[in-house]
């Protein structure tokens, strides 16, 4: 059990928008390395936006510990990312002349139904797809996976938020921690004090000994 104020943090692994995120960049990478020129902004543009996606869920998750602001914001940095990697595939397909899947399309509830894998990853899962089909498929193929990260981002910044407002940040959580210290030490120590004070009233003098023992000579 973690009874200091900073809480477990940077476990962003287990996130599931992080876990997409990364199906999206390694899917990126190889949609562009088959058909964007590196010639073409757009290239670089494109990885860039997925990798940005990517790596501000783990600055966010990182920062989580010491700051609840940094993480919401750079999670939100994520979710802008992926929105902007979503128009750029959507200009691929328009650019092309070509149909933007429905998301109730039977490719798309296809693609959909991949996410329930054993071992979801580009790898196990997509790698022969977007490797192997063209490009406006794998462009509605990487949409699809998009659509999915971000609502799993959005879902996650919902819960940061309510967090926030129910347990505040580091400063509330800090100042909490020293509450309970001081509420559950300084009783301890006030006790302690006490007692000895009252040791120190009731146990008589060496001088009270004496003056006594001269009264008790007088009428002797």
């Amino acid at each position: 059990m973690n009874n200091g104020f900073i809480p477990p943090h940077g476990h962003y692994q287990e996130l599931l928008s992080y876990k997409k995120s990364a199906i999206v960049y390694s899917a990126t990478v190889k949609f562009c390395e088959r058909f964007i020129s590196t010639k073409d902004r757009t290239y670089d543009q494109m990885v860039q936006a997925a990798r940005s996606g990517k790596q501000n869920i783990i600055e966010g998750s990182k920062a989580s510990g010491t700051s609840k602001e940094t993480e919401i914001k750079l999670t939100n940095v994520a979710r802008a990312s992926l929105e902007e990697l979503l128009e750029d595939y959507k200009d691929y397909i328009k650019n092309r002349k070509e149909v933007i899947w429905d998301k109730d399309s039977k490719e798309a509830l296809y693609v959909r139904k991949l996410a329930y894998t054993k071992d979801e990853s580009y790898e196990n899962t997509y790698e022969q797809f977007i490797e192997t089909r063209s490009g406006v498929v794998c462009a509605n193929i990487i949409l699809c996976l998009i659509h999915q990260c971000n609502y799993l981002l959005d879902q996650q910044i919902r819960r940061l938020e309510e967090d926030f407002i129910k347990n505040g940040g580091l400063r509330e959580r800090m100042y909490q921690a020293r509450k309970n210290y001081r509420d559950n030490t300084l009783p301890l120590q006030e006790t302690s004090d006490n007692k000895e004070n009252n040791e120190k009233e009731e146990k008589p003098s060496p001088q009270n000994d004496n003056n006594n023992n001269e009264k008790k000579d007088r009428w002797a």
